[in-house]
């Protein structure tokens, strides 16, 4: 949290943007709406009630063709001698890791600097031979931290710390409370389904991003319950250059039921049956100010401590910038959210401040430790959703 800046005018902090190319796009968009700048309007977007129908009558062909081969080949002891010996392979593997910490810190944090990406390469390859993708996944994230720039030792042993907590979540996953241990779990990359019941409502689709890497595509669509007021999380994916084939653009709704997956604190679920195609919506989720932001994220971190973000609506917030950065100032208070160093190099962020002109805004996004990001604004009043990412 930080204390609120100077306000600008529109006119100064559109001046402050990187080009001009850049600046009539953060104004156009802040003119139109979501679908400026190139995207396609409303009245002649593409027929999301026919490819809605089309697309649930797959989905309910590949739960038939799914059931069938479940009942086919249902051989529970089977099942329950091959988790067995997953779950002995991924602790040996977390007992490798912990010595490989061990042996980290022991020898300095110079070393990792020095032996470079080959050494987590190394240990993150042996986790995946230990079945612990989730494990895998944070080890090679460890091998970018040296060359990220000033400040690397400390963030190195911060995420040396989580993957050591994790660890010990698994070798004492015995020990924990129900909702944390399938936590656990799921960090540690073993695979679940939904469990709870069913929830219906009107969601709200409020963003949808992709992130790549050499191998997969991960789209992640937050979703708002009107009645509810829930905001799941879902995930699709697709092969390494090619778009997931779930899509629901922001600003729409759709009614459906979701499931939440297991385990504390847990944000993802899944798209269940679906009663209305998507369609336009006039609605947004309630903001709340950047203090209470801060607070709901604390609160998830106790029932999951590796959660990176959180999903949280900001309301009455203005654009600000705060010596070499932009933070989001309560227009109400004298508190702000710094924004991500990722998020201030994006385009969205030109867009967001075009948008706000100075006047206070909504705007959705993932508050985490290292600030928040951006993601769907609306403005003061009446309009539609822009996407800022």
């Amino acid at each position: 949290m930080t204390q609120q800046g100077v306000r600008w005018t529109a006119d100064q902090v559109l001046a402050l943007a990187p080009d001009a190319s850049s600046r009539k796009a953060g104004s156009k968009l802040g003119a139109a709406g979501p679908w400026s700048d190139g995207a396609v309007p409303l009245g002649q977007a593409p027929d999301w009630a026919e490819q809605w129908t089309g697309g649930r009558r797959q989905r309910a062909e590949e739960k038939r063709t799914a059931s069938a081969a479940g009942s086919a080949s249902g051989d529970p002891e089977a099942a329950r001698r091959r988790a067995e010996r997953r779950a002995e392979r991924i602790t040996a593997g977390a007992a490798e890791l912990e010595q490989r910490l061990a042996d980290l810190l022991r020898g300095g944090l110079a070393a990792a600097e020095r032996e470079g990406y080959g050494l987590w390469e190394e240990t993150a390859a042996r986790m995946v031979d230990a079945q612990a993708p989730g494990l895998a996944a944070r080890v090679r994230e460890l091998g970018a931290i040296p060359s990220s720039g000033p400040g690397w030792p400390v963030r190195l042993l911060e995420e040396c710390a989580l993957l050591h907590l994790l660890d010990q979540g698994w070798l004492r996953r015995e020990d924990l409370p129900d909702g944390l241990a399938a936590t656990v779990r799921s960090r540690i990359g073993l695979p679940g389904s939904p469990d709870g019941p069913p929830v219906r409502d009107r969601w709200l689709v409020l963003a949808q991003y992709d992130t790549s890497d050499s191998r997969l595509t991960t789209r992640r669509i937050w979703l708002h319950g009107e009645a509810s007021g829930r905001t799941p999380l879902l995930l699709s994916y697709g092969a390494a250059g090619r778009a997931p084939e779930l899509t629901l653009p922001v600003g729409l709704a759709v009614e459906a039921e979701v499931s939440a997956y297991p385990g504390a604190g847990q944000l993802r679920a899944a798209l269940g049956e679906q009663f209305t195609p998507p369609a336009p919506a006039a609605t947004r989720p309630p903001g709340i100010s950047p203090a209470e932001a801060a607070a709901r994220y604390g609160r998830a971190l106790r029932e999951d401590p590796w959660l990176d973000s959180f999903p949280v609506t900001l309301g009455r917030v203005v654009p600000t910038p705060a010596d070499d950065a932009w933070q989001l100032a309560d227009a109400d208070g004298d508190l702000a959210l710094p924004l991500t160093p990722s998020a201030r190099s994006r385009p969205g962020l030109w867009r967001l401040i075009a948008l706000s002109g100075g006047a206070p805004v909504t705007v959705f996004g993932e508050c985490g430790h290292r600030g928040f990001t951006p993601l769907t604004a609306w403005p003061e009043g009446t309009g539609e959703a822009v996407a800022l990412c």
